[in-house]
């Protein structure tokens, strides 16, 4: 990755959904919904897991911790979306790019491992009941959030230091609505092959690693529920479809994504939408309807209100 003599590239131009006027309204109005939706929604889940007392479990504490992640993960991308869609003002200076990439990756890694101490939350509550205060001291929860944004930032680090080392000294066209690994890499001008290889190892990895860790947890609670058929059991299953749809809709982009170099296939701006925008939307709506305790809570929250 020679550098030799070159000329910086000092802003980038980020292409966007589309070109029609048209159809960036119709991206706008729907882009501007959506974040409207994660932040009314989110801080919905925030303030009643913080104002009711009967939600002061591990599970309200780690969900309550999700809808910050989620705030903070679109709030990364979304705002620069919606005014390039409105001003059509599609140049991004470089030191924006790199820190739109570095803060989205150390929320979104950060995300994936929150779900996973989530999951480990659900089988400790299914498998081991009669330890589970003890395990999930509130003293613990706060040091697996803390390990959470610990990791985040080691793995976002890293790939920032690795986009950074590489010169960029001609195209400047990213072929997507934010900056992101894959889309900037390719605009080096050196031989990326170790750096995506690199990256394909720390992105990718972590998202498997993290998906077969969910994977054998929610594995290991049905055979537990399985072995032990009863009411109680059912119930404690049941809190874990909500998560295993959000898994779902994150961890399977992602991998599709990251986990390969960036000359393989060309990177997918719409399936980004799925991580970036839809699912911080949608964990609000999956969580509320999946769980009874909040319903009540957040109708209580808003008869006070009302009041």
């Amino acid at each position: 990755m020679a550098r030799g003599n070159f000329s910086r590239v000092t802003e980038f131009i980020l292409l966007g959904l589309s070109d029609v006027r048209e159809l960036q309204l119709l991206f706008f109005t729907l882009f501007l919904l959506a974040y409207a939706m994660v932040l009314l929604g989110n801080l919905l889940i925030i303030v009643t897991v913080r104002t009711d007392p009967k939600l002061s479990s591990p599970m309200y504490f780690l969900l309550c911790n999700l809808s910050v992640v989620d705030i903070c993960y679109t709030s990364v991308t979304a705002p620069r979306v919606l005014a390039a869609l409105l001003l059509q003002h599609k140049a991004i200076a470089f030191e924006g790019c790199m820190a739109q990439l570095f803060f989205l990756h150390f929320v979104g890694a950060s995300e994936m491992f929150l779900l996973t101490v989530m999951a480990f939350d659900r089988y400790t509550a299914i498998c081991r009941p009669l330890h589970y205060t003890a395990i999930m001291a509130r003293g613990a929860c706060w040091a697996l959030v803390a390990a959470c944004w610990l990791g985040g930032f080691i793995h976002s680090t890293v790939q920032t230091v690795l986009v950074l080392q590489l010169p960029f000294c001609g195209p400047n066209t990213i072929h997507s609505y934010f900056c992101d690994l894959l889309p900037v890499v390719r605009l080096a001008c050196a031989d990326t092959a170790l750096t995506e290889w690199l990256m394909a190892s720390n992105s990718g990895l972590i998202s498997l690693g993290c998906f077969l860790v969910l994977v054998a947890s929610y594995a290991l609670i049905l055979a537990k529920v399985r072995a032990r058929l009863s009411q109680g059991n059912w119930k404690a299953l049941s809190t874990c479809t909500s998560h295993i749809m959000v898994v779902t809709l994150l961890f399977v982009p992602c991998i599709f994504t990251y986990l390969r170099p960036a000359g393989t296939l060309p990177p997918n701006k719409y399936v980004s939408v799925i991580y970036t925008t839809f699912l911080p939307m949608m964990n609000p709506l999956i969580y509320t309807l999946r769980s009874s305790e909040v319903k009540e809570s957040t109708w209580r929250l808003w008869k006070r209100c009302g009041a």
